[in-house]
């Protein structure tokens, strides 16, 4: 019997010792505490805090502090400010944010594990409402939010010490929370392990939301929060960074082949789970939920609504390379869409390469969509031309039309008919606004040649949209001319769709 015990108290001394080879495969860098425990908030606890106090940098996105590069606890203090202000949310479409800081994302927060954080929210006097924040990082009674119930014109001060490291999420909590959130106000904050993270060449601040306006998507002028659409969670937009647009052309991030690239990526809601995916990438490494332990080799990861993950790849190609929310409409036909532009020398032995991004991404590979807000401006003064109108459309056709019909309008030989010297619009130039709307399924003869294909309606565009992209079509590659105004879309669309949206040309 005693001999029975010893071989099985063996057994489960090997299996034990077997089950532990290899942890730190999928660990983050190992805590001060253990090789295989980064400790958590029994452990997180490094003493009072050393040194003089500290004053916290605070960056906007999609810009990331420089690391603590500490070796003992510090005060921190951090200093937020509550800002409602009116901005962008889309080209020509604006919204009135309540924000962290004056940004969407609000200010990214970066302290040391063990870190004592004295922290000041501060309410302007200008603001209409009061706030307050919880941070999924503090270890106490609504994370904070008990205690930074906050006025208009009022500052309030907690203090709470950073026991767990991690990408924490934080966010207003006050009532109604889900339109404090729903309005931009979240952010996030990192709790560095006491040794920091590995070193990598570019850290960027990426932060999703879904946004309920209520007009439609992309409808133009000031846009006011629709509770309905919330509470069904039905967004208009889904957003990088809180604009359409934030993180493409111009804003585009930037790195360089041969380089690491670490993205902090949260997902502030308040409904919608993200599918964070980077097209032509792959993740190396990615500390999923924004905890300290990490998976590899990962194409795509899911960060719930309140959530966060830290991801690591490495750049071997150049080009363009897209963040999406790969839930895909959300990405081609509610906003959520970033891209990262990478520079160096071709890799032919890694990708022999073939340049079609630019029609793949559309019109946010643009430098930038300014023609779209100029027009707009322009429509709202009352003095909006056809060469505002054909500008604008530009560059939404280089966004919607041109994989099918090809920049120069030319379409595809058998398979998309031409909209150059179209005889199609010579007969009826207002037939576009039809198609557009709803579709065209099919043969149809077009400049003499028979076509027999399938497009879609466009049913995602607004009534300028449509009327901007037809006087572009219009006016290019030896069509006749003429111009297509906001209000025969309207008229278009309320009729439904026409016997001649659809017939053949004879």
């Amino acid at each position: 019997m005693k001999c029975t015990i010893r071989i099985i108290t063996l057994s489960i001394a090997a299996a034990l010792a077997f089950t532990g080879c290899g942890k730190s495969n999928n660990h983050g860098p190992a805590t001060a505490n253990s090789a295989d425990d980064t400790g958590g908030s029994l452990k997180g606890d490094f003493g009072p805090p050393q040194g003089p106090d500290i004053k916290a940098e605070l960056t906007s996105p999609p810009n990331v502090p420089p690391p603590t590069n500490r070796n003992h606890p510090a005060r921190v203090i951090v200093d937020l400010d509550v800002i409602e202000k009116e901005m962008a949310i889309s080209e020509g479409v604006t919204y009135t944010f309540w924000t962290f800081g004056g940004t969407v994302p609000g200010k990214f927060i970066r302290v040391r594990q063990g870190d004592t954080v004295v922290f000041n929210l501060n309410n302007m006097p200008d603001s209409k409402m009061p706030h307050n924040i919880d941070l999924h990082g503090v270890t106490g009674p609504g994370g904070g939010a008990a205690s930074s119930f906050t006025a208009p014109g009022h500052t309030s001060r907690f203090t709470f010490k950073a026991l767990n490291a991690g990408l924490f999420v934080y966010h207003c909590a006050t009532a109604p929370v889900g339109m404090h959130i729903a309005n931009g106000m979240y952010g996030l904050i990192l709790v560095e392990p006491p040794e920091g993270l590995p070193k990598v060449d570019h850290e960027y601040y990426v932060m999703q939301g879904d946004f309920y306006t209520a007009g439609k998507y992309r409808e133009k002028g000031h846009q006011a929060f629709d509770m309905d659409k919330a509470i069904d969670e039905h967004p208009t937009y889904v957003l990088f960074n809180g604009k359409e647009g934030s993180l493409t052309g111009d804003n585009a991030l930037k790195a360089k082949t041969g380089e690491t690239v670490r993205l902090f990526v949260g997902n502030g809601g308040p409904n919608l789970v993200s599918s964070f995916h980077v097209i032509g990438e792959i993740f190396d490494k990615v500390w999923f939920e924004g905890g300290t332990r990490y998976q590899e080799n990962v194409q795509t990861t899911l960060i719930p609504s309140g959530g966060a993950a830290i991801m690591d790849f490495h750049l071997e190609v150049p080009g363009s390379y897209v963040l999406v929310d790969h839930s895909i409409f959300r990405a081609f036909n509610k906003g959520a869409m970033a891209i990262l532009k990478a520079e160096g020398p071709d890799r032919k032995d890694i990708y022999s390469g073939k340049e079609v991004d630019a029609m793949y991404i559309g019109n946010r590979a643009e430098p930038n969509l300014a023609p779209v807000v100029d027009a707009a401006m322009a429509a709202k003064a009352g003095a909006l031309s056809q060469e505002d109108q054909s500008k604008a459309g530009q560059v939404l056709f280089a966004g919607t039309c041109s994989t099918c019909h090809q920049a120069n309008g030319q379409g595809l030989e058998g398979v998309f008919p031409p909209l150059a010297k179209s005889s199609v619009l010579k007969d009826d130039p207002k037939r576009i606004v039809d198609i557009m709307l709803h579709g065209l399924t099919g043969p149809i003869t077009v400049n003499g040649k028979e076509f027999n294909s399938v497009m879609p309606p466009m049913a995602q565009l607004t009534d300028d949209e449509v009327a901007n992209i037809g006087t572009y079509v219009l006016n290019s590659w030896g069509n006749a001319g003429g111009r297509i105004e906001k209000t025969d879309v309207a008229r278009k669309r309320a009729a439904g769709p026409s016997a001649t949206a659809a017939k053949p040309e004879h």
